[in-house]
Order: structure tokens, then sequence, then C-alpha cells
């Protein structure tokens, strides 16, 4: 048996094919803050090893921040938003389970910067950054 999604942001993982397959779910989120984990699977790694897939942990970026972005918006359901820029700066190779922290910087009136953090669980409960990054969405939260 399955549980439901609880909150509009665990819809959206659940509804989105992608991010179902992938295993992400949400650890937590606050105002302006949001938590996703993901689990390491071999379908997921560089062909070399046990090292994750670069892509892996850009998506994982992204949608730690969407879901972040998702909390300071007034209807998440309503408002439209695209991700308009994304950078992520790996620090190491990532060859474990995943947790990527995620804060809002700055919400202006169109336009909401988040930076995100990407751990790694190296040993049971040893976690490392692996990687750090930024997105910028385009918010329009007029309804129309």
């Amino acid at each position: 048996m399955t549980n439901a999604p609880e909150t509009a942001s665990e819809r959206v993982v659940a509804e989105t094919g992608l991010l179902s397959w992938l295993g992400v779910f949400i650890e937590s989120e606050a105002e302006g803050r949001a938590v996703l984990g993901l689990p390491h699977r071999a379908e997921l790694t560089n062909p070399n090893g046990d090292t994750l897939h670069g892509g892996v942990l850009a998506t994982l970026l992204d949608n730690a921040a969407g879901t972040a972005l998702r909390t300071v918006l007034e209807d998440p359901d309503t408002a439209l938003y695209a991700t308009t820029e994304m950078n992520l700066s790996y620090l190491r190779p990532a060859t474990g389970d995943l947790r990527a922290e995620a804060r809002v910087r700055r919400h202006g009136r169109s336009l909401v910067v988040i930076e995100c953090d990407i751990d790694s669980e190296r040993d049971p409960g040893e976690w490392t950054t692996v990687a750090v990054g930024r997105a910028s969405y385009y918010v329009d939260e007029s309804g129309t």
C-alpha cells in the first residue's frame, strides 16, 4: 500500500514521472526552505563506477529549489513560474544517497533566487557536501 501525498509539493513530486522514477522525496518544507532526498541507485551512476551522474544532481537542485520557491508563493497552485538560470558547482563525487537543502535567497516581484547545497552520504549518518548551486526563477503570481 502506498501513502497518498499529503502536501501540494508532495503531489507535484508524485505526479512528475521523472521525479517518481528517480525516487525523489521531500524530507521537509518550511517558509523559504526545502530539503529533498534521492536514494543512490546503480541506474543513476556513470558507466565508470559508483559515482552518480551529474545530471541527477542538477535535476535534484532544480526540484529542491522549485519546492522552496513554492513555499513563498501566495498560491503555488495558480502561480506561473519557470527556471530562468541555474548553475551547479561539483565539489567531489557523489557516491551515496543525496540530500539537497534549498534556501530562498531573494524573493522579488518577478524573480526569485534560491541557493542549494547537495550532500551525499559517505558512510551511514556521515554526509559530505558534493555540490553547491543556485537557481533563478521567473514568477508571475497574477493568476492570469
